[in-house]
């Protein structure tokens, strides 16, 4: 009795660090420049919402990746426009000219502008009052977690992504979720992250280069 009760032991002994070592692989969602690496988690975004807080002063930090900021997630994930759907993209993101009657008025953004850089401890540092969902991807219009100080020159490289974004959405190629997803949470890698590939002024799927999406801008900003 005593042998067979010292093999079993062996047994769940040689097991259990297996066990453990696999747990360790799956526990928690690793980060980087101050946002959850895109593909951790399927959790939605916040519907956006007007009165939702604005972070206080100090509170917020600006992440890097690539050389690029990148908001601090814990202040500002990103929200979307509830009156946006996949259903009705064509009557609104794929529309010219659409995101122009939801953009707030700018005496509301320049005050709310100056209480998010205070919130990032920015100052009066220049860069774009940038929205992390882009309206023409059917991002929160007048939502805080929606909006932060983009610290850098205007227009700026995130300006191209969400072009890009929208061309692929609206062609097909990306369904809008996704998009949405991928940009809020890192936009440097969200072409990666929606499996699409740039080349030049094209937007194509990676694993299909001859599917492409139809250039809508031109060049022009008709976002953000």
């Amino acid at each position: 009795m005593g042998q067979r009760r010292r093999t079993r032991l062996g047994i769940v002994a040689a097991v259990f660090p297996v066990v453990v070592a696999a747990g360790c692989g799956t526990s928690g969602a690793p980060t980087s420049g101050g946002a959850p690496v895109s593909g951790s988690g399927s959790a939605k975004l916040p519907i956006g919402d007007s009165k939702a807080p604005m972070p206080s002063p100090g509170t917020c930090k600006v992440g890097k990746r690539d050389g690029q900021p990148l908001p601090d997630h814990g202040c500002t994930p990103g929200a979307v426009n509830p009156d946006v759907t996949q259903s009705n993209i064509k009557r609104t993101i794929c529309k010219v000219g659409w995101t122009k009657t939801v953009r707030p008025p700018s005496s509301k953004t320049r005050v709310m502008k100056a209480k998010s850089a205070s919130s990032y401890s920015l100052g009066r540092t220049q860069g774009e009052y940038d929205h992390l969902v882009p309206l023409e991807l059917g991002g929160a219009p007048d939502d805080p977690r929606n909006l932060w100080v983009e610290p850098g020159r205007i227009p700026n490289p995130k300006d191209a992504v969400e072009h890009k974004l929208n061309d692929a959405v609206c062609s097909g190629l990306v369904p809008l979720a996704k998009a949405q997803q991928a940009i809020a949470v890192r936009w440097v890698t969200a072409f990666d992250d929606t499996g699409l590939r740039v080349s030049g002024s094209k937007v194509c799927l990676r694993d299909n280069p001859s599917k492409c999406a139809d250039s809508r801008h031109g060049g022009s900003r008709d976002g953000d």
